[in-house]
């Protein structure tokens, strides 16, 4: 397993050695992991990544070759043992089953009957309706099926139901510099243009040269600031959850983003946006920054760009105390209402294929708040989002 984890890593590009393999195998045989994964995680991390920005390409690595080990956080309020949390088995229901499954009647119900199976429940549970457990209809748990509930130790979203999810998750930054794969994402982006010229005259003025050399006899040479893209830009990006299978073409805009506005803000949040956002994934719960001050502190000629998919509970949107991480003393919609009114002009692009759109209640919702201003992260969708932005 670390052999193919050696060599995963060196084909994905972070640049590492046989001397820092071996490094990491006389750690492991020091027991510096202490046979948990986590620690297993940071000690490869500090021993084979030396610069920051192969840390996305590692994590990719990671997960892929130790898939199935979990990183369990204790960071529930009430003592749930671990084992309860692993999964047992996989129940099968049939569409009909699933339709049968009611929810349990909005989000304060759901929370409110999770706190009381937190005080009744004494014992491991699998399977069933109502304990919190694995592998069953009970709208607590992992590895199941309801159409509303609250996840619990449970790696990744399958359904995209629940409306709360009680695990501390770990989020990474996007890659800048991912190579495209495409020349079509920068040529839609151009149309994105307002050239001025400002700053210090550092650029030779050829032609202004060749004028006033011939007008006065001798040479004269004239010099220019150089000419760049006058547009600003402000781009929020959606990270984890179900974006993690459109990192590619999301890295992909950010890449072509960076290399062509000379004035480009980015910021990140998940799912919905709320009283805050952040620059760094991997410092998200300690370096925020209130999306308050981030109006306040960008001029309303900001062309404003939302990357993601809106795929979440409607809650989320909707109702305070939606967010699936924290209590939001205000909806989400409020503050993405306050985005559009500061901003004139401002899209949000979708990674997930147009035709489905109308499948999701929660796309619907922010192409509704956007009024209308969701274009696909394709080709044509940017080229009519810039078409849009210059309006």
């Amino acid at each position: 397993m670390f052999v193919a984890f050696f060599h995963e890593l060196k084909a994905a590009g972070v640049p590492v050695t046989l001397r820092e393999y071996l490094t990491l195998l006389e750690a492991m045989d020091a027991d510096l992991a202490s046979r948990r994964v986590e620690n297993f995680y940071y000690l490869s991390r500090a021993v084979l990544v030396k610069d920051e920005r192969n840390l996305d390409k590692f994590d990719r690595v990671f997960g892929h070759v130790f898939k199935g080990l979990e990183l369990m956080e204790e960071t529930l309020t009430a003592e749930i043992p671990a084992e309860w949390l692993k999964k047992l088995a996989e129940k099968y229901l049939t569409e009909e089953e699933k339709r049968q499954i009611e929810a349990m009647g909005g989000l304060d119900k759901l929370l409110e009957t999770l706190a009381k199976r937190l005080a009744e429940q004494k014992g491991r549970h699998q399977g069933g309706n109502k304990w919190i457990g694995t592998a069953g209809t009970s709208p607590y748990g992992a590895w199941g099926y309801n159409p509303e509930g609250v996840r619990l130790g449970q790696d990744k979203s399958r359904h995209f139901r629940a409306v709360k999810v009680w695990d501390k998750r770990e989020f990474r930054d996007l890659d800048d510099t991912v190579e495209l794969g495409t020349r079509n994402i920068k040529v839609a982006l151009r149309r994105l243009r307002k050239f001025a010229r400002t700053g210090a005259p550092d650029e030779l003025d050829l032609d202004g040269t060749i004028r006033e050399t011939a007008h006065r006899g001798y040479l004269d040479i004239k010099m220019r600031p150089e000419r760049h893209n006058a547009v600003k830009v402000l781009l929020f990006f959606d990270v984890g959850g179900s974006m993690d299978w459109h990192i590619q073409a999301t890295e992909e805009l950010f890449s072509a983003a960076r290399s062509e506005f000379k004035h480009m803000e980015h910021f990140y949040f998940h799912n919905c946006l709320y009283e805050k956002v952040w620059k760094e994934n991997r410092r998200r719960w300690q370096e925020t920054k209130p999306t308050w001050e981030v109006l306040h502190t960008y001029p309303h000629d900001y062309k404003v760009i939302f990357v993601g998919d809106a795929s979440m509970s409607p809650y989320e949107i909707s109702a305070p105390g939606g967010s699936v991480e924290h209590f939001n003393e205000e909806a989400g919609q409020m503050w993405v209402e306050r985005v559009t009114g500061t901003y004139p002009a401002c899209v949000w692009l979708n990674p997930v294929p147009e035709h489905q759109w109308d499948y999701t209640a929660s796309i619907r919702m922010v192409r509704q708040l956007l009024g209308n201003r969701m274009y696909p992260l394709t080709p044509d969708g940017l080229d009519r989002a810039m078409r849009e932005l210059v309006r």
